[in-house]
């Protein structure tokens, strides 16, 4: 009772309500941008390809789009270029001195970095709208309708200027989101767009019970197996290993300073779910032989043993996800510039020397951590292809999905509860001043 209450209260807040209203309205324009399809693009040919083409690499990219890809709409690249960007740059500033640097100088040096990522964005939604749409003229749908009835070079330029100004309002949106809504505007596009798919697998579901193809009691059971997975997802993402920190006292003229003590929190799930998305883009490569050389037993052969839900491909899949943990964590936190960063400000973790014994503690406590962190990914990843393959689930649960949409939801309820402490904070300092005046 008493949470209900206090998240009612930020509706009783007005700078807090604004941008709450703020963020619904923003998140409405980019549904209602979600429904205006590219001109030239029979979108019920389209949509009959992709459930012929259900999974993959499609797939994937129509979750983080919104479901704007298997509608052809003028959001179908969604926010995949500007993610695609972000993560080129933060991986080049572990290899390229000069973004490192500006990575260092600040607030003016990250905003130079954001201006980088937004070129590169619309270089990279170039590229794919270009790509897009040549590949869209060669589709048909399995009744062999073509996708799009009048292909040239007219459609393509229109598709690509359409793609890349779709693309580009979406970032736009998101910024907005960000710097006035609630919580981080990127994030809550794409998970608002993974939230819509849900009412139409439920239907499907619902439609399964009321002709016996689904047993209540598998229902049941499907229901608390899958409240369990979301609990353990928070789990993961709320876990953290805190590592305690001691800040030395020093005498500045009469003052004495220092003197804290603090933590540095090391989660168990640092990379988030990009090492999914890494291992899926290379997992699907030798599946889709089969698809375009269906006529070759060696491409055939590929596609039947890195079929989702295979032995196989749950063991590649796992062990590429576990890889790219280790990987993505070590280019996101670095124990020797966190060691750095201590020494010079009078900072030690009790009973570890100060310096390289530091950073080695801190890297020995990093790999342990993000041990059991990549395993839980590479179980949540290979889920839903088990339960589709296996348990005959008809909709698809768990994997990046699942995770961006906890994720999310964590993070914005974390920024609401704190504009709720700093508006009780403030509540409880006027009192004070006016019990004083008094």
């Amino acid at each position: 009772m008493r949470l209900t209450a206090g998240y009612l209260n930020m509706f009783r807040i007005p700078e807090l309500k604004r941008r709450l209203l703020f963020t619904g309205f923003i998140l409405l324009i980019y549904r209602m941008g979600s429904h205006v399809p590219v001109p030239g693009v029979d979108t019920a040919a389209l949509g009959d390809f992709f459930e012929s083409m259900a999974g993959g690499l499609f797939g994937l990219y129509d979750m983080f789009a919104g479901g704007n890809l298997s509608r052809a709409t003028i959001f179908a690249l969604g926010i995949m270029p500007y993610i695609s960007a972000s993560i080129i740059f933060q991986l080049m500033q572990a290899v390229v001195p000069a973004l490192e640097k500006l990575a260092k100088e600040g607030e003016e040096g990250r905003a130079k970095i954001t201006q980088y990522t937004r070129y590169a964005t619309v270089a990279l939604a170039a590229i794919q709208a270009a790509g897009m749409a040549i590949a869209v003229q060669q589709l048909q749908a399995p009744s062999g309708a073509p996708v799009v009835p009048d292909p040239g070079l007219f459609f393509q330029f229109q598709m690509v200027i359409t793609l890349i100004a779709g693309t580009m309002f979406v970032m736009w949106l998101g910024e907005q989101i960000t710097e006035r809504g609630i919580g981080n505007g990127i994030s809550l596009i794409i998970t608002v767009g993974i939230l819509a798919s849900y009412p139409g697998q439920w239907m499907r579901v619902a439609q399964q019970l009321q002709v016996g193809a689904m047993h209540p009691v598998v229902f049941v059971v499907l229901c608390i197996f899958m409240t369990a997975v979301i609990a353990a997802v928070i789990l993961m993402t709320q876990g953290q290993r805190r590592i305690p920190v001691q800040y030395a006292k020093k005498m500045v003229g009469r003052r004495m300073y220092g003197g804290a003590s603090t933590h540095i929190p090391l989660k168990v799930n640092t990379a988030g779910v990009i090492p999914i998305i890494f291992a899926q883009s290379i997992i699907m490569a030798p599946g889709m032989l089969g698809q375009y050389f269906p006529n070759n037993g060696f491409a055939t052969a590929m596609s039947n043993i890195f079929a989702p839900g295979a032995p196989v491909y749950i063991i590649v899949y796992s062990t590429i996800i576990i890889f790219f943990a280790y990987f993505y964590t070590a280019v996101v936190l670095n124990p020797v510039d966190l060691a750095d960063n201590m020494k010079k400000y009078g900072g030690f973790i009790p009973g570890i020397r100060p310096g390289k014994r530091t950073a080695e503690f801190i890297d020995r406590v990093l790999t342990r951590v993000t041990l059991p962190g990549a395993i839980f990914l590479a179980l949540i990843a290979v889920l839903p292809d088990v339960l589709i393959r296996q348990a005959n689930v008809p909709f698809y649960f768990g994997g990046t999905g699942l995770l961006i949409v906890v994720g999310v939801t964590l993070d914005t309820l974390q920024q609401i509860e704190s504009h709720l402490l700093m508006r009780n904070y403030e509540g409880f300092m006027k009192r004070g001043k006016m019990r004083a005046r008094r």
